[in-house]
C-alpha cells in the first residue's frame, strides 16, 4: 500500500516593490514625521506650520482634491481612466453656483453633483459604448467644460445682480461649527508651543474647528467608498471589471452597466468637489476656480495606490502645501526646507541599508542642497511658495512610482463578448 503526499500550496511571493505597507508601519511613519516636524518648529520658531488655523485651512483645501481623487478611484477601479476630472469639477462649480444663488446652497450642492455626473455620463458613453481612447475623451471633456461654462456665464451671471460674465452673484453660506469645548481647549493647547503636544493639538484641532457640514460629508465619503468597493458584492463586481472584464462577463457580470455606474459616480464626486469650491471655499463661482485640482486629485489617487486611505493621505499632503501660500507662506516653506532635508537624509540611509548605492548618493546630494538652501536664506520667495503644491505633486509621483499597482485592465479597450 502506497501513500501519496500532496504538497501544500504556497502563497505566491509578492513582486519586488509591490509589498503592501501595513497599517502599524504607516502609523509609525506618520508619528515619526510628526516628531521631526515638531523638532523643526522648535529650531526655526515657525509655529505656523502646525497651528490650528494652518491645519483647518489645509483640510478645507484638501477636500476638493480628495473628492476629485475619490472620483478617479471609482472610475479606474472599474477600468476607465478619467482624465476628465478637471472638467467635471468645472461643471460642478458652475452648476453649484448657478443653482446655489437662486435656490440656496444645499440645492447648489445637489446641482453641482448633477453637473459633474453629466460630465461622467458623457465620458462613459464615449469610452464604454463607443470605445474611444480614454485620454482623448477626458481631455475633450476638460476643454468642452471650460468652453461651455464660459458661454453659459455670459447670459446667466452677467445680467444678475452682483455677477459678471466670469463671476456669479454671492451664494449663501452653509455655515460652520466647532466641537463645543474641545475645539477651544485644543487651540489653547496649541498656542502653548510645547514639543509634540502642541503640534498634535494643532493637527486634531484643525480637523474639528470651523467645519462646514459639507466637509464632514466629504470626509465620510472616504470610508464609505472603501466599504462599498471592498466589503460588498457590488464593489467586488465593479472592481472585477477593472481587473479582468472578460472573466467578470463569463461569471454573469454586466460589465457595461458597472462601468457606467462607476464613471457617473466618479463625475458626481468630482462635481461635488467643484460645488465645494464655489459654495464653501469662496461662496461665488469664478472662472478658472478649480486651478488644476482635478489633476492634483488624480495625482493623489495614484500616490494612494488606488486605495481610499492612501488617497486621503495624498489629498491631505497636497492640501497642506496649498495652504502654505495663504498663511505666512515664505516663512513656513523655509522651515519645511529643513524638514525635507532631514527626511531625505533618512531616505538616503534607508537606501544604503537596502544596498541601493546610486539612489542613496543622489538622495544624499539633494539633501545637501536643501541644507545649503535653508542656511543660505531666511525666507523663500513667493514664486516658490505658489509653485509648492505642483512641485510636491511631481516629487511625490516620481518617488512613489515604483511601488504602484493600478488595476490590470485600467484604460484597456473592452467589447462585450470579446472573450468568446
Amino acid at each position: 500500500m502506497s501513500t501519496t503526499t500532496v504538497a501544500k500550496p504556497t502563497a505566491p511571493k509578492p513582486a519586488p516593490g509591490r509589498r503592501r505597507v501595513s497599517l502599524p508601519v504607516v502609523l509609525l511613519i506618520i508619528a515619526g514625521v510628526l516628531v521631526l516636524t515638531s523638532v523643526v518648529r522648535l529650531i526655526t520658531d515657525a509655529d505656523g506650520i502646525t497651528s490650528t488655523g494652518q491645519m483647518s485651512t489645509a483640510l478645507r483645501l484638501a477636500v476638493p482634491i480628495g473628492l476629485a481623487g475619490l472620483g478617479g478611484l471609482w472610475a479606474e477601479r472599474a477600468g476607465v481612466v478619467n482624465i476628465g476630472l478637471e472638467g467635471m469639477m468645472i461643471l460642478g462649480t458652475w452648476f453649484g453656483a448657478w443653482a446655489g444663488y437662486q435656490w440656496g446652497p444645499w440645492t447648489g450642492v445637489a446641482f453641482g453633483i448633477i453637473g459633474g455626473a453629466l460630465g461622467g455620463l458623457v465620458h462613459a458613453i464615449v469610452t464604454v459604448t463607443f470605445n474611444v481612447n480614454h485620454i482623448v475623451s477626458g481631455v475633450a471633456i476638460n476643454i468642452l467644460a471650460l468652453g461651455a461654462t464660459r458661454y453659459l456665464s455670459t447670459f446667466t451671471f452677467e445680467n444678475a445682480e452682483g455677477g459678471t460674465s466670469k463671476q456669479s452673484p454671492p451664494i449663501d453660506s452653509l455655515g460652520t461649527f466647532d466641537v463645543p469645548g474641545l475645539s477651544g481647549w485644543l487651540e489653547t493647547l496649541n498656542q502653548k508651543h510645547w514639543f509634540l503636544v502642541s503640534d498634535i493639538a494643532g493637527l486634531v484641532g484643525g480637523l474639528i474647528t470651523d467645519l462646514s457640514p459639507l466637509t464632514v460629508v466629504a470626509v465620510a465619503l472616504v470610508p464609505a467608498s472603501w466599504w462599498v468597493l471592498w466589503r460588498t458584492s457590488f464593489g467586488l463586481r465593479l472592481r472585477s471589471c477593472g481587473e479582468n472584464p472578460v472573466a467578470a462577463e463569463s461569471l454573469g457580470v454586466n460589465v457595461y452597466k458597472y462601468k457606467y455606474i462607476a464613471v457617473v459616480v466618479s463625475g458626481g464626486l468630482a462635481g461635488l468637489g467643484g460645488a465645494f469650491l464655489s459654495i464653501v471655499a469662496s461662496n461665488i463661482y469664478l472662472e478658472g476656480q478649480t486651478g488644476g485640482r482635478g489633476y492634483i486629485g488624480l495625482a493623489a489617487m495614484i500616490f494612494g495606490n488606488w486605495m481610499p486611505g492612501g488617497l486621503a493621505l495624498g489629498a491631505g499632503l497636497f492640501g497642506y502645501t496649498d495652504s502654505l501660500k495663504l498663511r505666512g507662506g515664505g516663512t513656513n516653506v523655509h522651515a519645511l526646507l529643513l524638514l525635507i532635508a532631514i527626511l531625505l537624509v533618512v531616505g538616503a540611509l534607508y537606501l544604503l541599508w537596502k544596498k541601493r548605492i546610486v539612489p542613496a548618493i543622489i538622495t544624499g546630494a539633494v539633501s545637501a542642497l536643501m541644507f545649503v538652501w535653508f542656511f543660505a536664506t531666511d525666507e523663500v520667495p513667493n514664486q516658490v511658495v505658489t509653485a509648492t503644491p505642483y512641485v510636491v505633486t511631481l516629487l511625490v509621483l516620481s518617488l512613489s512610482a515604483q511601488r504602484l499597482r493600478m488595476p490590470k485592465a485600467d484604460g484597456m479597450p473592452y467589447r462585450k463578448g470579446q472573450g468568446k
